[in-house]
């Protein structure tokens, strides 16, 4: 029997040609579990030449990973996005395809601002005249509504971001994900497959629960044929603005993400202190590029993440 796989399919697909295609439970999610469980023979998706055509003008697509939820990701693609669009020259976009938990509009502090429909497309909401933001936060009526949604309609949302919105010409589309490696992850990968992804930033804090699933997402990359940027270890310590003094808040028994990243043979970004103006740039949705201190080492360490990672995707 044939028990030949896709090559997007998750890694414990059971194979076309087996009687659980599309019914077994790795296949949630899959972007072939339709065409697998009504048995008949793939056919290419013409939303793919959509998408293709749609992402022509985004020169650069960087994907924002983590295998654990709480690393602060979110924080860093926000970060990364102010940072980036302090060059008027640049032209930023800022994709959220956590669809169950977006908090890209709280941070970015556009709550409350809705899409716009035109003949080219959907607008998304720009929160700078060169940074343009797109979430599922803009398109629910209530906040905290719970969107309780099954992996094909996660996956028919994000194919939605790719080939309705007009996006423009963009220099860089940051994606912030949700943690893991499930549904969004495998539909972002498949339908960007054919226009490139430049690679993956991966963020982390230093303590070894954390590295746990952060090994498996650097695992998902590279089946997946994505390439990483590097790891950023975020909430490194803690520096009193008043002594100077360091402490270390989260226990990096293992050697943190520079060890992890020495040993999966992937480049390490460096460290993210943890700052309270950058807790009350987020909170406040404004950017912590305006509201640090100019002493401030997380505001250094991010400016030379902004320089890092502009460099590696020009070598791309």
């Amino acid at each position: 029997m044939n028990q030949s796989k896709p090559t997007d399919a998750p890694q414990h697909c059971p194979g076309t040609g087996s009687s659980m295609a599309g019914k077994a439970d790795a296949c949630a999610g899959c972007p072939n579990q339709a065409i697998c469980a009504s048995g008949k023979p793939a056919e290419p998706d013409p939303d793919l030449g959509v998408i293709q055509t749609n992402m022509e003008e985004v020169k650069h697509k960087v994907l924002v990973l983590s295998g654990k939820g709480g690393v602060g990701k979110s924080t860093v693609s926000c970060q990364l996005a102010h940072g980036l669009a302090r060059d008027q020259d640049l032209q930023v976009g800022l994709l959220d395809i956590d669809i169950c938990g977006p908090s890209v509009p709280t941070i970015m502090g556009l709550v409350g601002e809705t899409v716009h429909k035109s003949n080219l497309g959907l607008s998304p909401v720009y929160t700078e005249e060169n940074l343009a933001v797109m979430s599922i936060g803009f398109l629910v009526d209530d906040q905290d509504q719970a969107v309780i949604w099954r992996g094909d309609k996660k996956s028919g949302m994000i194919k939605q971001f790719l080939k309705d919105v007009h996006w423009d010409q963009l220099d860089i589309l940051l994606i912030d994900t949700p943690p893991g490696t499930s549904d969004e992850h495998l539909s972002i990968n498949t339908y960007l497959k054919q226009v490139g992804i430049d690679g993956a930033l991966i963020v982390t804090t230093p303590q070894e629960v954390a590295l746990l699933d952060v090994r498996k997402e650097i695992n998902f990359c590279r089946k997946a044929g994505i390439r990483v940027l590097g790891v950023i270890e975020n909430m490194a310590g803690f520096v009193c603005p008043s002594c100077k003094g360091s402490s270390e808040i989260f226990n990096s028994s293992t050697g943190g993400a520079e060890r992890m990243a020495t040993e999966m043979g992937v480049p390490f970004l460096g460290r993210l202190p943890l700052d309270p103006a950058l807790l009350k740039a987020c909170e406040s949705g404004t950017s912590f590029f305006e509201a640090a201190v100019e002493t401030s080492p997380t505001l250094s360490a991010l400016n030379e993440l902004q320089s890092t990672l502009l460099a590696r995707i020009a070598s791309t």
